[in-house]
């Protein structure tokens, strides 16, 4: 399923900004997955991604820069929040 739905236009275009988020996750590497299976599927452009997950901690955390307008932002946040391994997510 796309975040985008609906056809761009371009001034749908012109607004579209960098956007960072801090996502924390719970289950390890298998809930980070799920995150990173999401952006993959999600139709917006990944500018950067990074992971940490360690030993014997209970949670990781992942942070992207997403390139979209602010309607895309909140739908994108509310979507992460579907997922059972996602405890929190900071627009940064």
């Amino acid at each position: 399923m796309s975040t985008l739905s609906e056809t761009r236009t371009f001034p749908d275009i012109a607004a579209r900004i960098h956007r960072r988020h801090e996502i924390v996750t719970s289950g390890g590497m298998t809930g980070v997955m799920q995150v990173a299976d999401m952006l993959h599927s999600c139709g917006l452009p990944v500018r950067d991604f990074s992971v940490e997950v360690r030993e014997g901690v209970a949670y990781g955390s992942l942070s992207c820069t997403l390139s979209m307008t602010a309607d895309e932002a909140q739908r994108f946040v509310a979507r992460l929040c579907t997922l059972p391994a996602v405890i929190s997510v900071d627009p940064a």
